[in-house]
Formats: C-alpha cells, sequence, structure tokens
C-alpha cells in the first residue's frame, strides 16, 4: 500500500547515530515511501552511518559550515537524483562552552559560531536547493522549546533556536510564490548526541519528561511521523509555522 510520502525525494540533513531525531524522521519518511537521501558532514559521520543504514541508501558529503561544500552537495544531488520534494534540517551545534554557567558570559566566537551552524545554515539550504525543488516542496526544520522560555544550560543555543524560528517566517514568505513551503517542529527533549552535550543533561530530561501530559517522554519516531505529515501533500495549507511534538510539555 501507499505511504503518504509515495514518488517523493527527500533530503535529511542531520542524522548523527540511531538515537537521532533526523534518524527517526527518516525512518518515518521511509515508511510512508519516501526516497530519502542523507548528508554527512565528514567521512567520519560518514562510517559511522554506514553502521546502520541500508547498503544502497544515497549519501552525499556536506558541511554547513562552508557555503560552497552546500552549493556542491545540492549540485551533486541534482546531477544524481533530479530534483526534490523537500527537505528536513536537524542540524545544530554550539561550543560546549556557551552550554554551562552564565549566558552573559557568551563570548562573541561562541555566539557566532551557535547561529552560523544552527540557525544561517537553515537559509544557506534553502537558496542552495531553491532551484531543484519542486512545486509543493516542503522544508522542515527542528527547534525546541528554549527558544522561546529561559531553559537552565541551553543558553545560547535557544538564542540560535529563536533565530531559526524566526528565519522560518521569512523563508516561507519569500519562497511561498515558488509553491515552497518552510516548517519547524518544536521536539520534546530526547535523549540524543546533541542533548548530551548540555550541561546537567539529565536533569533536563528528566524535567521534561515529568512536563508531559501523559508521564512519558516523546519518541523519536513519534517526531518523525509529524515531519512526514509537513512534507507530505496532506499539509499544503501550512507555512511558517512551529508544530509542537513534545507531549505537552509547551503547555507548562
Amino acid at each position: 500500500m501507499d505511504g503518504i510520502l509515495t514518488g517523493k525525494t527527500l533530503v535529511v540533513m542531520g542524522v548523527a547515530n540511531q538515537r537521532s531525531i533526523a534518524w527517526g524522521c527518516t525512518e518515518a519518511l521511509i515508511a510512508q515511501g519516501a526516497r530519502v537521501i542523507l548528508t554527512y558532514q565528514n567521512d567520519r559521520l560518514k562510517q559511522s552511518l554506514q553502521r546502520f543504514v541500508a547498503k544502497d541508501q544515497p549519501m552525499v558529503a556536506c558541511d554547513v559550515a562552508d557555503d560552497d561544500q552546500i552549493e556542491q552537495a545540492f549540485a551533486t544531488i541534482k546531477a544524481e537524483y533530479g530534483e526534490i520534494d523537500g527537505l528536513i534540517h536537524a542540524i545544530a551545534y554550539a561550543d560546549k562552552a556557551t552550554l554551562e554557567g552564565d549566558f552573559v558570559e557568551t563570548t562573541k566566537a561562541g555566539y557566532d559560531l551557535a547561529q552560523n551552524i544552527s540557525a544561517y545554515s537553515l537559509i544557506a539550504i534553502a537558496r542552495a536547493a531553491r532551484p531543484m525543488l519542486k512545486p509543493g516542496a516542503s522544508l522542515v526544520t527542528l527547534t525546541y522549546f528554549g527558544s522561546e522560555r529561559a531553559v537552565p544550560n541551553y543558553n545560547m543555543m535557544g538564542v540560535a533556536k529563536a533565530a531559526l524560528e524566526a528565519n522560518v517566517r521569512y523563508l516561507a514568505r519569500d519562497l511561498g510564490p515558488q509553491e515552497i513551503r518552510v516548517n519547524a517542529i518544536s521536539a520534546g527533549a530526547v535523549k540524543t548526541l546533541a542533548v548530551t552535550g548540555i550541561h546537567e543533561h539529565r536533569q533536563l530530561l528528566k524535567l521534561s519528561q515529568n512536563m508531559t501530559v501523559d508521564g512519558v517522554p516523546v519518541k523519536t519516531r513519534e517526531i518523525g511521523n509529524v515531519a512526514a505529515f509537513l512534507l507530505s501533500d496532506l499539509s499544503t495549507g501550512m507555512t511558517g509555522d512551529v508544530i509542537y511534538v513534545d507531549k505537552g510539555v509547551h503547555l507548562s
């Protein structure tokens, strides 16, 4: 039986391991019939991916810290796989120093790095992908509740996520005439590689679980299912939105 993404070619950027939200999204997209192309930052991460992805899984190198690499990655995707129907941007980074201690101690270098990788990269990716996006295409990025609340130790990443959400709105406006949608998923806290980089992350995960409506943390596959919906033709009326997939954490 066909899924809601059958016939679509989609790019997922940011899979680090099998616990990644991006991997939960990838599994959901494939389950709904999509052909998925993964990107990876470097050879080390490529080798990590090859331990658990299918042998014939399409993969393309892309380090989002370099605009030229982004352009080259999408040129490669177009040459090898043709036009695409959308993508997931699941990339964020802040150095350790910006995720501990007082936010007021954030350095300019730490601020710029987090903004570049976590927020600006969505703009660069949208620009590079734009010529090969089909009408009706959808872009989805991942954010977190720390964009609107001062979550302990989230610090600079919260500021970068706030910028990312603003980027979503402006990109949705600019790309709308081309029938390209842009949305964000505000995902609940999940024990991923990114989260473990946050000081006292265990307390953050426990706090998040206690704030869910049923006392059970959200699963990466549940987040992925919403991503599949946003990338499908079932969500053509939605753009510029932030969709919460956190089991009600944002209600508190």
